[in-house]
């Protein structure tokens, strides 16, 4: 497959995959751009033990979870200046509010539900995680329910 085609393939899977770790757009984008280099880098080396989706779903999920343990380690400072907060207007209120519940799981039950949300087999989602499909099966159910709870709590 040539770099140009999976990148148009798998764009937006992996900037939602990105949104769900990080609940915040810049940095989700910053993050999938991450993501693409490696795999553009490490495409040659590509071996097709695994689909292309599941190779490149993991290397998003490892850089996110980079990213995670970089943000634990650094403290956040205040900015010196007071600044507006700018939201991406183009998201709907109820999908930022999901990617919200989703950035407050912990962090496999993120990559889970992320790649369920982007209809990845649940089979693919056990390789990428590493746990078993009836794992898989369960953990997504669970989820789903604490995810309805939280909008049922937010009045949705």
């Amino acid at each position: 497959m040539v770099f140009e085609d999976i990148y148009e393939l798998y764009w937006q899977k992996i900037f939602r995959l990105c949104m769900g770790y990080v609940n915040n757009s810049d940095l989700a984008q910053d993050l999938a751009q991450e993501t693409f280099i490696i795999v553009w880098r490490q495409l040659p080396k590509f071996r097709n033990e695994s689909s292309i989706g599941t190779w490149i779903f993991r290397i998003a999920s490892n850089n996110c979870l980079k990213q995670i343990e970089k943000e634990k380690r650094f403290t956040k400072a205040e900015l010196p200046i007071h600044l507006e907060e700018k939201k991406q207007e183009s998201m709907e209120p109820q999908i930022q509010l999901l990617y919200q519940f989703i950035s407050e799981l912990p962090e496999t039950d993120r990559i889970i539900i992320s790649l369920e949300l982007e209809e990845v087999k649940q089979a693919e989602i056990a390789g990428i995680v590493g746990l078993s499909e009836s794992n898989i099966r369960v953990r997504i159910h669970r989820i789903k329910e604490k995810l309805t709870k939280r909008f049922k709590e937010n009045g949705y």
